[in-house]
């Protein structure tokens, strides 16, 4: 093991590296390197762990990288490389975490036709870099690792104390934090902050091993897929800052391991699912959408929604029916004459409410006063007969 992390190390890395046979462990994190990754690794490489994170080198990712068949950690992060996505490193058997979080890389994800690529990969981050097209929905299929839920993997790799141990730094429930002795428990997808479009794929419900899923501030467009509701260990569910519409799915009231969730700034209606986890997510989770109603928005998302839009929808047959009966009523109060000119206004003005409102409280006075003067003249008659 080689462990040179945190060193103020400047210049560049030594090709020589590359050909070292036993070593098992490079890192060389946060330091000042600069220049292009070794393109040297050979077919012999024992190397399982290779963490450049947090330096300034350039270029692209050496393919070399494909001798390295007992890579399980790369870590090329917050660097300067321009490349496209290393499609290439989905041949590596035992690949489990791969980080390219900003960088300089671009262009769409496309993966090989070859049906085992990214067996083992459990964390991948792409965040902060300018790739585009449509979400890789060819990558997600071969995402085996990810399609199923097995607590026991790799916690024998940590049985028991070591000098050195595997560690990444992940975005999780909006903070940043570092994964050590839980590395290859933890199961993450982060392609937050690129130029994704196209819609959701429907498949990625299908991996249900994910604790967190970051795909915000990307250009994704059309429906969330309902499929997204299976993922039941998902901590962390991060949508926000895309072009989404429709409803958020009733199925995402199943997900009782939610923590956070974010929807905010998108384009999305109708009522808020309640139940669950629901109930303590805050304003924040849904700001930016004026379509959204219920609770923990202002809007309010019960019946009294439902009656004010039947009273502002002017064409309702049943409003023009109960129209029609007040106007009947009021010829039965008022004199047929008075009743049939009032249901001939009505008609010729577009039923207005609130005119045969003001009238039915207007006859409802009339025979009221109609009734006392009744009941006085009753009781006038029984005095005089006594």
């Amino acid at each position: 093991m080689l462990d040179l992390a945190t060193s103020n190390l400047k210049g560049a890395i030594p090709q020589c590296l590359g050909n070292i046979t036993a070593l098992e462990v490079l890192d060389m994190r946060h330091n000042n390197l600069s220049g292009n990754i070794p393109t040297t690794f050979i077919n012999e490489s024992s190397l399982s762990s290779l963490n450049l994170h947090g330096n300034k080198l350039e270029g692209k990712i050496p393919q070399s990288l494909t001798n390295c068949k007992q890579l399980e950690v790369l870590d090329l992060g917050d660097n300067h490389l321009n490349d496209t996505f290393p499609v290439w490193l989905g041949t590596l058997p035992k690949l489990k975490v791969l980080s390219l979080r900003f960088n300089k890389l671009h262009g769409p994800i496309r993966t090989s036709r070859t049906e085992n690529m990214f067996p083992e990969l459990r964390i991948i981050d792409l965040s902060y870099n300018a790739f585009s097209g449509n979400l890789p929905s060819s990558l997600f299929q071969h995402l085996k690792a990810m399609r199923t839920i097995d607590p026991s993997k790799g916690t024998s790799r940590y049985g028991g104390d070591q000098y050195y141990q595997d560690s990444i730094a992940v975005v999780s429930k909006g903070f940043e934090r570092e994964i050590v002795r839980i590395l290859f428990l933890y199961t993450a997808i982060d392609l937050s902050n690129n130029t994704f479009e196209g819609h959701i794929p429907t498949i990625m419900g299908d991996l249900i091993a994910l604790r967190v899923l970051n795909i915000s501030h990307n250009g994704l467009e059309g429906h969330i897929p309902p499929s997204l509701g299976r993922l039941s260990l998902v901590e962390s569910l991060d949508l926000s800052s895309n072009h989404l519409v429709g409803e958020i799915p009733a199925q995402f009231a199943s997900l009782t391991s939610l923590e956070v969730f974010n929807l905010s700034y998108n384009h999305l209606e109708g009522c808020i699912p309640q139940g669950n986890q629901f109930h303590t997510f805050e304003n924040n989770s849904y700001e930016g959408n004026d379509g959204l109603r219920g609770f923990p928005v202002s809007k309010s998302c019960g019946t009294t929604y439902a009656v004010s839009g039947q009273l502002d929808g002017e064409e309702s047959n049943s409003e023009f029916l109960s129209d029609f009966r007040k106007a009947a009523l009021m010829g039965y109060g008022s004199g047929l004459c008075i009743g049939i000119s009032i249901v001939y206004f009505m008609m010729s003005t577009g039923k207005p409410i609130w005119f045969a409102r003001i009238i039915v409280k207007l006859e409802h006075k009339i025979m009221m006063g109609r009734r006392k003067k009744q009941r006085r003249q009753r009781n006038c008659r029984r005095r005089n007969n006594h």
